[in-house]
Formats: C-alpha cells, sequence, structure tokens
C-alpha cells in the first residue's frame, strides 16, 4: 500500500493544535481570505484588532477582528498550498472559531468562463496530500450542503451570477499536464486550485462549517495558458471579501 492511502482513524495526533493554540476570545464567524491586498485594507479601513500574531517559519499570519453588521468576524490570510493553509486552520479552529467562509482565485477549465466569475465549491478532487490525513481515501470531498445553501441565498440574495461546481485540488501547478487537465474536465471539474480539498477534510474532520467561494482566473480551458491578469481584479477580490463575511454571519 502507498503511505498517502494508510489512513489512520486514531483522532488523537501526537501534537494536536490545543497543545499550541490556547483558545482566545475571538468570534466563531471566521473568513478566510487569500488576498493580501485585501486584507490590509480591511485591517486599515475598519481598524481591525489583531487578536494573535501566529507566527509561522515563513512570517505571521494574524488572526484579525473587526465589529461587521454589529457583529463580531474575524479573519485571516492562510498561506498557499493545502499544508499551509490546513495547519492554520486548524489552530484557528483551536483559537475558537467554528464557522468558515474561505475565498481565493482559481484557474478555470471551461471555456468563456469571464474573468471574476464567482464559483461556489461543490466538491474537490483530491488531488493533494492532505486530506488523506483528515478522511479515508476517496477521490473527491464533498462541501456542506448547509452552507452551500447559505452562501448561494447571499449570492441570489445580490443578484450577482455564480456557478455552482466541482475543482480540482492539486499540489503541483507546474504538472497540469494536457491530459490531466482534459482528464480532470472530463470528470465534471470547472476550476482547479490548491486548498479547498485540503480544507474541507480538515473541516469535516474537526467538525465544523466551511465553505468556499473562488473567482475565475486564469484560462487553462486552450491550447495555451492564458494569465488573463487576473490578479488585478482589485474590484472583485474587494467585494469578495464582503459576500463571504454577510455569507459567514448567516451560519
Amino acid at each position: 500500500m502507498y503511505p498517502i492511502l494508510e489512513f489512520d482513524p486514531d483522532r488523537k495526533a501526537f501534537v494536536e493544535p490545543s497543545d499550541i493554540a490556547d483558545p482566545l476570545d475571538v468570534s466563531e464567524h471566521c473568513i478566510i481570505c487569500f488576498f493580501g491586498e485585501v486584507i490590509e485594507k480591511v485591517v486599515s479601513e475598519h481598524k481591525a484588532e489583531v487578536l494573535t500574531h501566529n507566527r509561522w517559519e515563513d512570517g505571521p499570519h494574524p488572526l484579525y477582528e473587526i465589529e461587521y453588521s454589529g457583529r463580531r468576524l474575524a479573519f485571516f490570510h492562510p498561506g498557499v498550498g493545502a499544508p499551509l493553509s490546513s495547519g492554520i486552520l486548524e489552530e484557528v479552529i483551536a483559537f475558537g472559531c467554528r464557522k468558515f467562509i474561505a475565498i481565493g482565485g482559481c484557474g478555470v477549465l471551461e471555456r468563456d468562463m469571464e474573468v471574476g466569475k464567482l464559483i461556489v465549491v461543490s466538491s474537490a478532487v483530491r488531488d493533494e496530500g492532505v486530506s488523506y490525513h483528515y478522511l479515508p481515501p476517496a477521490r473527491e470531498v464533498e462541501a456542506q450542503p448547509d452552507v452551500v445553501s447559505k452562501v448561494e441565498g447571499v449570492l441570489k440574495d445580490r443578484g450577482i451570477p455564480f456557478i455552482l461546481g466541482k475543482t480540482w485540488t492539486t499540489d503541483a501547478p507546474y504538472r497540469e499536464t494536457r491530459s490531466r487537465i482534459d482528464a480532470r474536465r472530463g470528470e465534471g471539474c470547472i476550476a482547479v486550485e490548491m486548498e479547498a480539498a485540503a480544507m474541507m477534510s480538515v473541516a469535516e474532520f474537526r467538525k465544523v462549517a466551511f465553505g468556499q467561494i473562488l473567482y475565475a482566473g486564469d484560462d487553462l480551458s486552450g491550447d495555451d495558458w492564458d494569465n488573463r491578469g487576473w490578479q488585478s481584479r482589485g474590484d472583485v477580490r474587494d467585494r469578495l471579501f464582503w459576500l463571504a463575511a454577510d455569507a459567514c454571519l448567516r451560519l
């Protein structure tokens, strides 16, 4: 058997997140935001409180909190990639957050999906390593239906178009070969990113609420890769933070 398939159902790890992350007085509602410049803007304009700096070897990953719509709302940047984002999520759960909406960008596998189109994640292909330490081996992990419903409700209330669909979570962005892209598209994936399956699996294991909204970025659907300047769409990224905040507070 390959090591990645050697699932251990023992719920007690040698080092638990609670061993190094003491509970805080923090909101149960939390945004996981992959956009550093959006976090900086929210921190500055809303005078966010730093609850903990939560320093890792790559630097701090502060857990912030603001008041929004008369309620407390936490948020943080999880880093990039399944292992880092999942590890930080584990610690934030140990700090006391329980209801999460993650927002980020993704590559698209469908032709004619314009930059900025919102995708509510319904499931994720587990082409990464982290999820296999949290759930038994399987091809996909499903999103939580009640959370998906709340996210959809916010977007529908605002009249914002979106797609509900499956994403492909990979650890290796430079090994997205043409045959692999075609295969993933063939099984229904409309997007590719690096964290969803892992974070969804952590949330399922820890029994916390989790949903994710992606926005369409670079295009992998054609004969040539097209960056499309997706990271420069500041209006989309700003708006997505507050849409996620509204959705999170409904959980």
